[in-house]
């Protein structure tokens, strides 16, 4: 007989326990606690479970033959788990940051989470959840409360692995002339195996596609600068330090070039046991009763238990939900389903660039701009089973009925934009492609990427127009109440609303340009995130990228198409929040850079706000086709009621909660200052 396959172990290392929001009542569900510790993950290399983990086999074993690593984990949970609603929320976090209490209760960002004021509305205590993270990223450093996950460092019999590295580097302002490798300080970069810049490449370019120009190696090294006090009067100085770890130009990257810098780098962590921690972790949390040490589930300790788990990210996380699907991670070790429901929002069509060796987790994946050759999009894009037409290759995120999780996906106009969000739901060609009865799909009309729910003046940045100001986050809260209906009752959301091409809502960018109104003064993309194969060659399937840069497929590519709008350039088609239904300006999910920043190329997931004309007269003064604020709303009343009116309707067709009708009244005052540019009275 063949040796029996060893068990995964978790143990829960919980070294802070104490009181959350002051010890604060919340209604129905009474006090919570907040709990911090590390969880303890050793896992068998050989297994099914995680055979697929690439350079697992490559990391270090303990004596029983197990891979270890640690991951820093959080959980909120009723005092009184019975007075609960018997659900785990998972918050996959975003970078090592915690994001769901200030998405879906209003609260202030916080990676510390402890006061009143963290709780926010309270959305999440008062439904009876508990919310648990862990850190599933394994390339953070230290620092802001970021949650870390201690991976091992692949070798090969002992010696180093080395292999390709490729990174981009963008200076949004002048006098930058330093970055970590890893382009991100909060990032651990692969080290350079020399520091001889002769040995690697750095080019640079002003837009993606531009031919990559060669930096002479004399103008650039492996360094970074230290400073402090010099002696004898002479004030601060600086040393130059060899880094193996940090790239130096003195005389400073140019604002707003694309940077790249291809070089060998060595000691890949074994960054795909991310999947294999989330998964490990939430199955104990539901089904597991002690841990490795003997210690009670958390979540188990009273009369409490585990009757549903849902798990939620946005933007790099939700890609990582997408993943974590379709590599088969939502079946434990046992064949037990994971998550009942998944909620990724604004993951656009990509996975994650994250079980492959020299990954770098923190890169966002492929805009028109920035890091757009990056191997995140990749087929498949839709939930539903379909064939890539440029390679013949058929498949699907949704493929295993036995553990597949109920699926709600969220995305604004910016994903259509940047993120190829279109081909969530077409086939490869841009033709409508049905979704499966277990998946809805909503378009988040006229928002941006990140949504900020606490209310700020507007900004421009680097970019042309605004900042977008829609205010999202009561549609998280409806979108949480639906999945936990549909996954214990069996009642089904609303239909999915996104634009479609037999309809005329999703077009493309040509069909978009002829009814896009001709603001004075405004220019507009020359068109969404281009998407073609890239070959990072062979082995890729395996996680190993052993061709950087990549090559680029010619032709079309996939299909990218966009939503059509209205006469003021908002969108048509998905949920028109009431700032939408009723608004005060167009509202995009594209904004672009300005000049000496990339000028006109999409600006990272940033979308724009192009106020109305107040009055008739500033309309015919700037010959602004948009109808004027006061043509639409006689006063700061009517536009409160036209708000109210919205709200109401998006109440009846079951996409907001009622008791978020009075906060969007209370944020529609004063004409919706100060998200708002209006001088009116």
């Amino acid at each position: 007989m063949g040796k029996p396959r060893m068990q995964n172990v978790i143990e829960l290392a919980i070294v802070d326990r104490r009181p959350f929001a002051g010890g604060h009542s919340f209604r129905g569900v009474g006090p919570y606690e907040r709990l911090v510790g590390r969880a303890h993950f050793a896992v068998d290399p050989s297994a099914p479970a995680q055979r697929s983990i690439t350079d697992l086999a490559k990391a270090p074993r303990d004596g029983d033959g197990r891979v270890r690593f640690i991951a820093d984990f959080m959980i909120l949970k009723p005092v009184e788990l019975a007075r609960g609603n018997r659900r785990l929320f998972f918050d996959y976090g975003n970078r090592g940051n915690k994001r769901a209490l200030q998405f879906f209760n209003d609260a202030p960002a916080s990676n510390d989470p402890l006061e009143l004021a963290h709780a926010g509305n309270g959305f999440l205590m008062r439904r009876g959840y508990a919310v648990a993270w862990l850190a599933w990223q394994g390339d953070m450093l230290p620092g802001d409360g970021r949650m870390l996950l201690d991976l091992p460092v692949a070798t090969e019999d002992g010696r180093p692995i080395t292999g390709p590295v490729r990174v981009e580097y963008i200076a949004d302002e002048p006098g930058v002339t330093t970055f970590p490798l890893s382009g991100r300080v909060s990032t651990r970069s692969h080290p350079t195996v020399s520091l001889e810049p002769r040995e690697a490449t750095l080019t640079r370019r002003r837009y993606a596609d531009d031919p990559r120009i060669v930096v002479p190696p004399e103008q650039w090294c492996f360094a970074r600068i230290e400073g402090g006090g010099g002696l004898d009067n002479q004030g601060s100085e600086r040393a130059l330090v060899p880094s193996d770890r940090h790239i130096h130009m003195p005389n400073g990257f140019a604002p707003g070039w694309i940077y790249e810098l291809v070089y060998t780098g060595r000691d890949p962590l074994v960054l795909g046991l991310g999947h294999v921690a989330v998964r490990d972790f939430v199955s104990f949390l539901r089904y597991g009763e002690v841990d490795a040490a003997r210690q009670v589930n958390p979540l188990r300790e009273t009369d409490g238990a585990i009757d549903k788990a849902y798990g939620w990210g946005r933007s790099q996380t939700g890609r990582c939900i997408r993943d974590f699907v379709h590599c088969g991670f939502n079946e434990d070790t046992e064949k037990r389903r994971v998550f009942d429901g998944v909620l990724p929002h604004v993951s656009g069509a990509g996975l994650m660039w994250m079980n492959h060796r020299f990954a770098n987790l923190v890169n966002p994946a492929g805009q028109q701009y920035e890091d757009h050759f990056n191997p995140a999009d990749r087929f498949p894009f839709s939930y539903a089973q379909t064939t890539d037409h440029l390679t013949g290759k058929r498949d699907a995120i949704l493929k295993r009925p036995a553990s597949d999780p109920l699926v709600i996906h969220t995305q604004t106009a910016t994903e259509y934009w940047q993120r190829r969000g279109s081909l969530v739901h077409t086939d490869t060609r841009g033709n409508d492609l049905a979704q499966p009865a277990t998946v809805r799909i909503y378009l988040w009309a006229s928002s941006q990427h990140f949504a900020d729910p606490a209310a700020k003046k507007p900004a421009r940045g680097i970019c042309q127009n605004y900042v977008n100001c829609v205010a999202t986050s009561m549609l998280f809260r409806a979108a949480l109440d639906a999945m936990d209906r549909w996954a214990t009752d069996n009642v089904a959301p609303p239909p999915s609303r996104i634009p479609l091409r037999a309809d005329g809502t999703l077009v493309t960018a040509a069909e978009w340009r002829d009814h896009f109104p001709k603001i004075p003064g405004s220019a507009t993309p020359s068109g969404p995130s281009a998407l073609q194969p890239l070959d990072f060659g062979p082995e890729f399937a395996r996680g190993i990228l052993s061709k950087e840069p990549p090559d680029v497929a010619s032709g079309d590519g996939y299909a990218v198409l966009v939503p059509a709008v209205d006469a003021d350039g908002n969108d048509r088609a998905g949920i028109r929040v009431p700032m939408v239904a009723a608004p005060l300006g167009t509202y995009t999910g594209w904004n672009l850079r300005s000049r000496g920043f990339g000028h006109g190329a999409m600006h990272e997931f940033t979308g724009s706000y192009i106020p109305f004309p107040e009055s008739a007269e500033e309309r015919r003064a700037t010959g602004d086709p948009r109808a004027a604020i006061l043509e639409r709303y006689k006063d700061a009343a009517a536009y409160v009621a036209a708000i109210a009116e919205a709200a109401k309707a998006l109440v009846a067709d079951g996409l907001m909660l009622e008791e978020d009708v009075e906060r969007c009244i209370a944020a529609a005052a004063g004409w919706g200052r100060p998200r708002h540019d209006v001088a009116l009275e």
